[in-house]
């Protein structure tokens, strides 16, 4: 392919202040900065283009607002490939994040369509978060123009990108969060994407926003500061960006989403799901989510994924991975330490910076480009997995997720132990408030700058399992697997009424504890479980961790009655644990490192 000779400068573009909002904010970890000017050698030159596409998406006429980065030299003699994202919720093609993805790749040579989602920025129609029958459907009508088959509102029409057939250009794209989704969305719908980047999203909404870590068939608990802020901030969008574009509105019930979004929202918000309502629910939130649709995406795809992400965690991109390594798809996954809740690291990938040539993920994205894009075959694409260190700043690789392959037994004195013979027989037990008594986080509260509590549990309202202290340091990369059996009697009572709420509600964690007994609840994530059946042993999927247990430090696991971040249970609901060396909970931890006793 015959490429334009690379420039030492990028044409200057002012940058937009990005307002700290919390749909700004939401937005913000997902923008690939360009290079400062001069900063890089073999940076090119570009210019900027508004566009506007008039497209059809769930029966309405709808503006998508673009931009098209062209580089300089590019043209139908010398075409390049081209790169096509969209905001996260809440943002748009203008705001500094989304913006920064066009100016990052035309300043490496690639032509960026850049544009903002549907319902978002000054693009028409309603939220629907990323429907492939809506969203990548429109999304499929901006690769028409990329394929030279159909011109902007305007007129102007892309003859000058590479094409691997009639109607057929090569084409990636690359996003965050809203914007990662929304190429899984696109690909299902459009067989002409070459390559994928999808960043901190999801596979299961149902599970982001309701999650049960103990069995998906059965409701889960609902992440309501989540779930209503990002409402909240869907709903405000005609006078958060003043419009009187009709095909925004739906109604005064339901202002700028589908109606189907709105009635989940609301039937979570109740706290009542009885069987009929909640398998609608779930039936919408899956039809939108991967993991409906995940089996008609072909395009090579590198996830990315934050290891400090209560909102979509890593047990989410693992799923997506999975399905898609067995389907044959080119896959690769990368851990890194920042996602919704924070976490940035020094070194690390930094959005804000644009260091793509020197931080590691910036370098697996490039080269998953040069590999798919440019079609590079000699480019190494990295491993199939990688994770980020926190305590060594860095990445660890390995060719698969690490197995399970330590189990440890709760034993009736609190203890956790290593061999059956050493528990001790007993009960133990807890109970919840009518109030939240157990924290692990404000959701928005990091983002949105203001303070977190540190995480806490009162007394008589969880039960803990602690190891001896280390006598070397344990790392742990995965998700650790709990198996359990409660007592409550007054569940058992109420569980079977239909209505979902009545089952009993409760969140496993993982603790650090140091010698001098400071807690550390790893990366403030929790697993909220909604037990199908009190009478009957269940098993519960931990969020996935990447942490270091040094010399000294004690594991324990952890059963708390609520959460101030989920709904919780309805009435008043003891649990008791019992505990015998013949029949006793377990914890499985994916140890890679040291050993824990």
């Amino acid at each position: 392919m015959s490429r334009p000779r690379p420039r030492a400068r990028v044409l200057p573009r002012s940058r937009k202040v990005l307002a700290f909002t919390a749909g700004a904010v939401l937005a913000a970890p997902i923008a690939l900065a360009a290079p400062a000017q001069g900063a890089e050698p073999g940076t090119y030159a570009y210019t900027v283009t508004p566009l506007r596409f008039t497209v059809q998406a769930g029966g309405r006429s709808c503006a998508v607002d673009a931009d098209l980065y062209r580089p300089e030299g590019v043209d139908a003699a010398h075409p390049a490939p081209a790169v096509l994202a969209t905001n996260g919720f809440g943002g748009s093609k203008s705001d500094g994040t989304t913006d920064a993805i066009g100016r990052a790749v035309a300043a490496r040579g690639y032509v960026g369509l850049v544009y903002s989602g549907l319902g978002f920025g000054k693009s028409g129609c309603l939220i629907s978060l990323n429907d492939p029958r809506i969203d990548g459907q429109a999304a499929a009508r901006l690769v028409d123009f990329l394929a030279g088959t159909r011109a902007a509102d305007d007129g102007t029409r892309a003859d000058f990108v590479t094409r691997d057939g009639t109607g057929d250009p090569r084409v990636g794209m690359i996003g965050g969060s809203y914007g990662g989704a929304i190429q899984l969305a696109t690909a299902a719908t459009d067989p002409r994407l070459d390559a994928l980047v999808p960043l901190i999203t999801w596979n299961d909404l149902a599970y982001s926003l309701a999650p049960n870590n103990a069995d998906r068939a059965t409701p889960g608990v609902f992440k309501w500061q989540w779930a209503n802020g990002f409402y909240l901030m869907g709903e405000g969008q005609p006078l958060l960006v003043p419009s009187l574009d009709p095909s925004r509105i739906n109604s005064l019930g339901c202002l700028h989403f589908v109606t189907d979004a709105c009635d989940t929202v609301r039937l979570l918000n109740s706290g009542s799901y009885p069987q009929a309502a909640t398998d609608r629910m779930l039936a919408f939130a899956r039809s939108v989510s991967p993991v409906s649709y995940l089996d008609k995406v072909k395009a090579p795809t590198l996830i990315v994924q934050g290891q400090s992400d209560s909102l979509f965690n890593l047990n989410e991109a693992q799923d997506s991975y999975d399905q898609l390594r067995r389907q044959g798809v080119d896959t690769k996954m990368i851990w890194q330490s920042w996602g919704h809740s924070g976490g940035q690291r020094p070194g690390e990938l930094d959005l804000g910076q644009g260091n793509l040539e020197s931080s590691y993920v910036g370098h697996r994205v490039l080269a998953w480009f040069d590999r798919y894009l440019r079609d590079d075959r000699a480019t190494d694409t990295g491993p199939a997995f990688a994770y980020y260190r926190d305590w060594q700043s860095g990445y660890g690789t390995a060719a698969r997720v690490p197995a399970l392959s330590r189990q440890l037994y709760l034993s009736g004195d609190g203890k956790l132990v290593d061999n059956r013979a050493k528990v001790v027989r007993g009960s133990r037990e807890y109970a919840n408030w009518l109030v939240p008594t157990s924290h692990s986080e404000s959701s928005l509260a990091g983002l949105i700058g203001l303070p977190d509590p540190q995480p806490y549990d009162i007394a008589g309202t969880y039960l803990g399992w602690r190891s001896a202290p280390l006598t070397a340091p344990a790392d742990l990369v995965g998700s650790p697997r709990a198996t359990l059996k409660v007592i409550s009697p007054r569940t058992e009572r109420v569980q079977d009424s239909g209505d979902a709420a009545d089952k009993l509600v409760l969140f496993a964690k993982l603790y650090d504890i140091a010698p001098d007994g400071t807690k550390t609840l790893v990366n403030r994530l929790v697993a909220p479980v909604r037990v199908p059946d009190v009478t009957r042993p269940f098993t519960v999927e931990l969020p996935g961790i990447v942490h270091r247990y040094e010399t000294g430090h004690r594991l324990e696991f952890v059963i708390a009655a609520s959460d101030t971040a989920y709904f919780g249970n309805r009435g008043v609901k003891p649990v008791t644990v019992t505990s015998a060396p013949e029949d006793t909970g377990t914890l499985e931890l994916p140890l890679v490192n040291g050993r824990v006793d």
